[in-house]
């Protein structure tokens, strides 16, 4: 349902939990990005040339070229940080939970958990065709369907801030 302000009426356990649902994926999102962020070590290299998936010749293509490699990395470690931001700050949470699905449906394509694909870095367990990737995108895709932000989130203060130009893109 939608209230006179073009934003959704839910139950106060709805609220709850869909926030804490945000929260939960924001903080796994942004502790991510800060942890790679945090180590000048780290390269997602041995991750891309581990890819099984329907796409394993454009992801090992990736790590030809080192200048590539380094966009890469860049657009990893800051985009999941900020996607993971956007999400716990309830800040521009729909185009945080539409980063997140990119990179969640990204990893997927690149390591599907397909019978007999063996990759380098196990999985922490045993899954058959649904990983932890694809039940965190398709929670994404539940709190873009059911956002929260304008409620419980800067969002709330952007919509009232915003030119209703730019707040017909729905980016909020």
């Amino acid at each position: 349902m939608k209230n006179s302000e073009n934003c959704c009426v839910y139950t106060k356990a709805q609220i709850t939990w869909l926030v804490v649902l945000r929260l939960f994926i924001g903080w796994h999102f942004m502790y991510e990005g800060l942890v790679k962020i945090m180590n000048p070590k780290w390269t997602s290299m041995a991750y891309l040339l581990d890819s099984k998936g329907p796409a394993s010749s454009f992801f090992i293509g990736l790590t030809q070229d080192p200048a590539t490699m380094n966009l890469v990395n860049l657009c990893n470690e800051w985009g999941l940080f900020l996607v993971g931001l956007g999400l716990l700050t309830g800040c521009l949470s729909k185009l945080s939970a539409i980063g997140g699905i990119t990179f969640l449906g990204i990893y997927y394509l690149s390591h599907p958990s397909f019978i007999g694909a063996g990759y380098i870095m196990p999985f922490e367990g045993t899954y058959l065709w649904i990983d932890k990737n694809l039940v965190e995108l398709a929670a994404l895709v539940v709190l873009l369907v059911f956002p929260t932000s304008k409620i419980i989130g800067i969002d709330r203060l952007l919509v009232k801030a915003m030119p209703k130009s730019i707040l017909k893109l729905k980016l909020i």
